[in-house]
């Protein structure tokens, strides 16, 4: 048996909850097995503390150019979907962070002058001899975009004999859907807030989507949650089990502890919640859209600065509160041009409640088809698909009784499988992948966007939002453009910081908060972007609080910002307000304090690309 645990935002307590039953199912005696496959920032080991046994290379094919043998006539860079070839002056530059390793360039270069080799983008860990369970994770290189084909790399530890529990990454992108496919059931851990709900919809949209029965999960319970409650009866789901909020909880895994050793009382609710699963699948629920306001946009504020500068704001790790950070900054800054990078999970909307006057479809590829009729079941296709997209499945016809036909959700719309068809049976068109929205919020002008559910090329939309913003910042004569960007190292939070003027990260003194923070400022480094750290429920963990200091000076960052565990946080997301709009209190006081910082930061000579 193969049990996904997955959630439409990151902080719900996922990992938490996976690397708790999982022990806790040990312990009872079942054979049972834990599989990290959220590659980007996995955070299972540092709870388990497995000693790995197995280490593997994760390799993929990517073009290599040979120099002696182009010619420059530009054939590779116009085939390429992603924009990760250029041809300038007859010389070809390859962009690594953008390469699919699809293997169109080497197919279409008439000289033989690129060729494709095996390149490592990550590794996968097992610690075959761990108990009380088995343990394997993968790790995505940072910089790299590829997390799918470590996440398939770590599924292979899958033992039919076992019962199996996969920790996906957050969101409903490329990685989720690889980590959900083929599941038995999916467990979404979610919590009672407007942040949890909207993000739980997309996850169930994807779950049923991939006919994966599905199941939820409810963290931080206050026993009623009403509105996951309602939503779950609305469309038929059942909710599996419910864990409290308590602060002891937060403190034990704050230190690295596992709670089920600590908390007897959790490990039989756990239990009890595997023992009483039962799920079913559901119809699809209908995608919510922002409805577009009727009349005439009023006028965006006009500012008089000649250039504007742009923060971004990420987190290693879903949950930290980076959105309700960027949402109160927003309210403090007044005047800006605001862009929500995070479109597979967009949730700034909930707080600054944007009134839409642009609706823009986004086409973000292509996906390709194979006529049955035809096809004549050569397979030079299936051959030539880098990503296993192509199945020998299809209806038969007068031709052949063995067709085959593409998987939509696994094909990445390269544009390969036309080009190596001897009978021309395949056809691509352009994928309607998302939709983009211009918006006006008290706070200023809003481009958000949000992806469409198991699609792919989040990164194009995301530079979309944020070339429009920046559009918007230069009409406007606006200072500043504030990004909420999303968690996480790969092709989003790429696509987010490239090129920003500062990155914010915001995080957690937590185990898990420290490990996922080391690599976002890994992350600006190679990316050249200065990083300065602001640590949300400071007070939890003082040891945690002094790491995030110490690495931070470390990285020729600091720490412009430390927030209290504050209950009033959780009333103004109950109540659809900004910290700062809401109440008056620790946390409050320290966001006012932080924008302070980040003004003077940004009047501040620039910081060497290095810091």
């Amino acid at each position: 048996m193969v049990i996904t645990v997955a959630s439409g935002k990151g902080g719900t307590g996922k990992t938490t909850f996976a690397v708790n039953l999982v022990h806790a199912l040990a312990c009872r005696g079942e054979n049972v097995r834990l599989l990290d496959c959220d590659v980007e920032e996995p955070n299972g080991h540092l709870f388990v503390q497995p000693r790995f046994t197995e280490e593997k290379a994760v390799t993929v094919l990517k073009p290599v150019w040979d120099e002696t043998r182009c010619t420059g006539c530009g054939k590779c860079g116009e085939a390429c979907n992603y924009n990760a070839i250029a041809v300038v002056k007859g010389k070809v530059l390859i962009f690594n962070e953008l390469c699919h390793s699809c293997g169109v360039c080497s197919y279409v270069c008439p000289e033989g002058a690129l060729t494709e080799r095996p390149t490592p983008i990550g590794t996968v860990q097992a610690a075959t001899d761990h108990k009380p369970f088995f343990f394997a994770h993968g790790l995505l290189n940072i910089g790299e975009a590829l997390a799918p084909i470590v996440v398939r790399a770590v599924k292979q530890y899958a033992d039919p004999r076992s019962l199996n529990i996969i920790d996906a990454s957050p969101g409903t992108a490329c990685p989720v859907v690889e980590a959900v496919g083929g599941a038995d059931v999916a467990l979404l851990v979610t919590e009672p807030t407007p942040f949890g709900l909207n993000d739980l919809k997309l996850a169930v949209g994807l779950t049923l989507k991939l006919g994966v029965p599905t199941a939820i999960i409810v963290n931080r319970s206050d026993g009623e949650d009403k509105m996951i409650a309602d939503y779950a009866a609305q469309i038929g789901l059942p909710i599996a089990g419910r864990i409290p909020f308590k602060r002891e909880y937060a403190e034990a895994y704050s230190s690295g502890q596992i709670l089920v050793e600590q908390f007897p009382e959790l490990r039989e609710n756990l239990l009890a919640i595997y023992d009483n699963l039962a799920a079913k699948v559901v119809a699809v629920p209908a995608e919510e859209l922002l409805e577009l306001e009727k009349g005439e946009r009023p006028p965006f504020p006009v500012g008089s600065a000649q250039d504007y500068k742009e923060i971004t704001v990420i987190s290693g790790k879903g949950g930290t509160g980076k959105t309700t950070v960027v949402a109160s900054l927003a309210h403090l800054a007044k005047q800006q041009v605001l862009a929500d990078n995070d479109v597979d999970a967009a949730d700034l909307h909930l707080l600054l409640v944007p009134r839409v006057y642009e609706v823009h479809d986004f086409s973000g590829g292509t996906k390709a088809t194979i006529e049955p009729d035809e096809c004549t079941g050569c397979g030079e296709c299936a051959e030539a698909c880098h990503f296993a997209a192509i199945e020998k499945d299809g209806p038969a016809n007068a031709k052949t009784d063995v067709t085959y036909r593409i998987e939509p959700l696994a094909c990445e719309g390269c544009g390969l499988c036309p080009l190596v068809c001897p009978v021309n049976a395949i056809r691509t068109e352009e994928s309607m992948t998302g939709r983009w929205y211009v918006s006006h919020t008290d706070c200023g002008p809003m481009v958000h966007a949000k992806l469409g559910i198991a699609e792919e090329n989040s990164g194009r939309l995301i530079t979309r939002v944020r070339n429009r913003a920046a559009e918007l910042a230069r009409e406007l004569k606006q200072e500043l453009i504030l990004g909420d960007g999303p968690p996480g190292t790969g092709c989003p939070v790429i696509a987010s910081v490239t090129g920003t003027d500062l990155v914010v990260i915001v995080t957690e003194p937590t185990v898990s908060g420290v490990h996922d923070m080391d690599r976002v400022l890994k992350l600006s480094r190679h990316f050249r972007v200065p990083a300065v750290v602001v640590i949300n429920k400071a007070d939890l963990n003082a040891e945690q609080v002094r790491r995030i200091e110490e690495m931070s000076a470390q990285s020729g960052s600091r720490v412009i910002g430390r927030i209290p565990f504050d209950h009033n946080v959780n009333d103004a997301l109950m109540a659809g307000k900004t910290v700062v709009e809401y109440c008056k209190g620790g946390a409050e006081e320290a966001i006012r304090k932080i924008w302070q910082e980040l003004r003077r930061e940004l009047s501040a000579p620039q910081r060497s690309a290095d810091f």
